[in-house]
C-alpha cells in the first residue's frame, strides 16, 4: 500500500513523514471520566487527507492515507497483518482462520469466522467471491495486481463449499508464506449491498457476488463502474476530479461496514468523523464516542496544536526536534515545550523509502526515459545522495538508510548484508567519472551534455542524441519542512556533477496521482516524482517485490522492467528460497532512487492515554484499542 507513504507506504503507502498520518486523542471529558464519553482525534500528516473510500482502487488512490488510516477502520481485509510491533499475521483480528495448504501447495482452504455486516447480514463466502470476481474482471484497475505472477492469474478455480468455507485451486505450487502474506492479504470481502449498478438497484442485483468464479466479467465490470463513480472515480475519465467526496458520509453504500467504525462526517479538506459500529464482531469493541481525523496544512500548525494542549496524542515534526537521538530506534530528549505532558515514541514502518524514475518518460525532449534506462546514470545519481548526512542533519538521527528493496527494520531475517551496507556511498568524484566515461561533458553547476553519442561502452547510450542535456523535473509533496530541505540538498548535490534538477511542489495526493505507470499510446512526460514515503509493504507483507518492481505490476510507478529481476521475483513466490539474490540484484541495479527512511511518526502520546502502543509497523491504526 504507496502510501502514504504510498502503499506504497504510501502505499504501497505508504512511508515517510509526508505519506502517513499520526495519532491524536482528545478527551471530551476530564481525566478519570468514562472513556465512552471521549472523542479520539487523529491528526493527519500535512496535506495528506484521505480521498477515496472504495477498497478496490488503482495506484493513484493506493495510499496509507486511504487504506490503513481510513478504509480499514470501516472495511476489514480478510486477513489482518500487524501483530504487536511486528508486521506478522494477526489471527485474532482476521475475518478468517489461518488458511490451510494441501495438494503440494496447489489447494488453499479458507474458513471464515463468525462476523456480520452492520446491516445485519452475515459475512459469508459470497462476500469473498464478490471481491475475487471483481478482481478477475478488473485486474488492471487493481493497484496490487502483478501480471502473471499472482491472483487472479495463478488461479484455476474457486469453489464455495459452504457459507463459511472456500477452496482455491492454483495452477502451480506456490510458496505458502508468500501466498498468504501477499495474495490472500489483498482480499477485502464486500457486502451484497454493493452488488448493484444503480442507486435504486436491489442488493445482489448486479450479479457479481453470486456468480461462479470468473463467469461474470460483464456484470462485475458494470458493478465496478457504479461503485467507482460513487467514490468519485470515473473509469471512462480517469483524470477527472473527484466530485463525490462530500457524499461519502451520506451515501448508504458506505454505511454497510464490518469494521469497528462507520463514517458520519467527511469533507474534501480531510475532516473525518466516525462513530463506533455497534454491530462490530471483532474481539475489541470501541469505547470512544467518536473517532475524528483532522487535517493540517503544515507541520508547524500541528505542532502549535500540541503546544496548545489541543491534542492528546500527536506527532513531533522533525523541525521541532530540539535534541536529536544517537539511536534511531529509541527516543531522545523530548521537546521541552511538550515533555511535561507527552511521552515521545518513534515509529518506523515495514517499509523502504524511494522515489521512481519514469523509464517511459518522454520528458527532456524525449530523452528522459532513455537516460534513466542507463545503469551508469542511475549509479551516478544515487552516488550523489548522502543518506547518512541527511539522517543526521535533517532527521536529527531519527532515520534508517534505504539501500535496497527489502526493509532492514523491524529486525528480520530477510535483509541481506548488502542491504545493511551502502553499495553506492556518497562520492562526487565517482559520479563525475561515471558520466564522463560514458560520453558526457560534465559541467558542474550547469547542465552536463552528451558529446559522444552511441551505444558503445564509452558512449551515452541508445536514443540519446549529441547535445542532450542532463536536465530533469522533479515534483515532490509539500507540507512538511524535512522533505523540502532534503530535496534542496539533493538538488545541490546533483548539480555538482552537472545534473540540473528543477524542483516543484504539489500536494501529496497530486504527486501520488501523477506518479503512475505509463501505458501505450498515452502521453507520459513526468520524469521524477517524490511523494515522500516510498512503499509500506502492505498488502504485500512478504517483501518479494512483485507489486512494485515486476514488469507490468500495478504499483510499478516508473514502469521498470528487467528480465533477470522478473525471474528472481518469480523464484521467491514459487519456492521457499531466500530473498538474497533478488534483493542484492536490485540494490545494485537501482530501479528507483533510494532515499533515507525517516521515522514515520515521532508520536507524542499524552500520559493519560493508553492503548496507542505498540504502534503498528504497517501504520494501521486501531482506535478501538484506545482507552483514557
Amino acid at each position: 500500500m504507496k502510501g502514504s507513504i504510498r502503499r506504497l507506504l504510501v502505499s504501497g503507502v505508504t512511508v515517510g513523514a509526508l505519506a502517513a498520518g499520526t495519532l491524536a486523542v482528545l478527551p471530551a471529558a476530564t481525566a478519570g471520566a468514562a472513556s465512552s464519553s471521549a472523542v479520539a482525534t487523529w491528526a493527519e500528516a500535512p496535506q495528506t487527507p484521505p480521498n477515496y473510500i472504495f477498497p478496490f482502487m488503482g495506484l493513484q488512490y493506493f495510499s496509507v492515507s486511504n487504506i490503513n488510516n481510513f478504509q480499514f477502520l470501516m472495511y476489514r481485509p480478510l486477513y489482518w497483518f500487524g501483530n504487536g510491533s511486528t508486521p506478522n499475521l494477526n489471527p485474532s483480528l482476521s475475518l478468517a482462520n489461518n488458511p490451510t495448504y494441501s495438494n503440494g501447495s496447489k489447494t488453499v482452504t479458507i474458513n471464515l469466522k463468525n462476523y456480520k455486516w452492520s446491516n445485519g447480514e452475515k459475512l459469508t463466502s459470497q462476500n469473498v467471491m464478490f471481491w475475487m470476481n471483481m478482481l478477475h474482471a478488473q485486474k488492471d484497475n487493481w493497484a496490487d495486481y502483478s501480471q502473471g505472477i499472482g491472483i487472479p492469474d495463478d488461479l484455476k478455480s474457486i469453489t464455495v463449499n459452504s457459507p463459511t468455507k472456500l477452496t482455491f485451486q492454483l495452477s502451480a505450487p506456490v510458496n505458502a508464506n508468500w501466498f498468504t502474506y501477499n495474495e490472500l492479504s489483498q482480499i477485502t470481502p464486500m457486502p451484497n449491498a454493493w452488488d448493484k449498478t444503480s442507486d435504486a438497484g436491489a442488493a445482489g442485483s448486479g450479479g457479481c457476488s453470486a456468480a461462479a468464479y470468473g463467469m461474470a466479467n460483464t456484470q462485475c465490470t458494470a458493478v465496478y463502474t457504479y461503485l467507482s463513480k460513487a467514490s468519485g472515480f470515473d473509469p471512462a475519465n480517469p483524470k477527472g476530479a473527484n466530485n463525490s467526496l462530500t457524499t461519502y458520509a451520506t451515501n448508504p453504500l458506505w454505511q454497510v461496514v464490518d469494521g469497528p467504525f462507520h463514517l458520519t462526517k467527511f469533507d474534501a479538506s480531510g475532516n473525518v468523523t466516525m462513530a463506533p459500529n455497534k454491530s462490530y464482531s471483532g474481539p475489541i469493541k470501541p469505547t470512544v464516542s467518536q473517532f475524528v481525523e483532522v487535517p493540517f496544512t503544515s507541520d508547524s500548525s500541528e505542532f502549535n496544536a500540541l503546544v496548545g494542549n489541543k491534542l492528546s496524542v500527536g506527532y513531533l515534526p522533525s523541525a521541532n526536534v530540539t535534541t536529536g537521538t544517537t539511536n534511531a530506534y529509541k527516543a531522545g530528549p523530548n521537546n521541552s515545550r511538550l515533555s511535561g505532558n507527552y511521552n515521545l515514541a518513534p515509529l518506523y514502518t515495514w517499509s523502504i523509502n524511494y522515489f521512481p524514475y519514469n523509464f517511459q518518460s518522454t520528458g527532456n525532449g524525449g530523452t528522459a526515459g532513455k537516460i534513466f534506462s542507463q545503469l551508469y546514470f542511475r549509479q551516478a545519481f544515487q552516488t550523489l545522495v548522502d543518506q547518512p548526512l541527511y539522517i543526521q542533519k535533517i532527521d536529527k538521527g531519527y532515520g534508517i538508510p534505504t539501500y535496497g528493496p527489502v526493509p532492514v527494520y523491524p529486525s528480520n531475517s530477510y535483509a541481506s548484508s548488502t542491504e545493511k551496507s551502502n553499495p553506492y556511498p556518497y562520492n562526487t568524484g565517482r559520479a563525475k567519472s561515471l558520466l564522463s566515461s560514458h560520453g558526457w561533458k560534465v559541467v558542474p553547476g550547469g547542465s552536463s551534455y552528451c558529446e559522444n553519442p552511441g551505444t558503445s561502452k564509452n558512449q551515452c547510450g541508445k536514443g540519446i542524441p549529441k547535445g542532450t542535456k542532463l536536465s530533469f523535473n522533479l515534483e515532490y509533496a509539500t507540507g512538511g519542512t524535512a522533505l523540502a530541505q532534503q530535496m534542496n540538498a539533493e538538488k545541490s548535490s546533483w548539480a555538482q556533477a552537472g545534473i540540473n534538477v528543477t524542483l516543484s511542489g504539489a500536494t501529496f495526493n497530486t504527486v501520488l496521482g501523477n506518479a503512475v505507470p505509463c501505458t501505450a499510446g498515452q502521453s507520459c512526460n513526468w520524469e521524477l516524482e517524490n511523494w515522500g514515503g516510498g512503499w509500506v509493504f502492505a498488502p504485500d507483507y512478504y517483501p518479494t517485490g512483485e507489486a512494485i518492481f515486476q514488469t507490468g505490476a500495478g504499483s510499478n510507478s516508473g514502469s521498470y522492467s528487467d528480465v533477470k529481476n522478473d525471474a528472481n521475483i518469480v523464484a521467491t513466490t514459487q519456492k521457499s528460497v531466500p530473498l538474497t539474490t533478488y534483493e542484492n540484484y536490485l540494490a545494485q541495479q537501482l530501479p528507483v532512487v533510494y532515499q533515507p527512511n525517516p521515522a514515520t511518526s515521532l508520536t507524542e502520546i499524552k500520559k493519560n492515554v493508553k492503548g496507542v502502543t505498540p504502534q503498528s509497523p504497517l501504520y494501521s491504526i486501531n482506535p478501538e484499542n484506545w482507552r483514557f
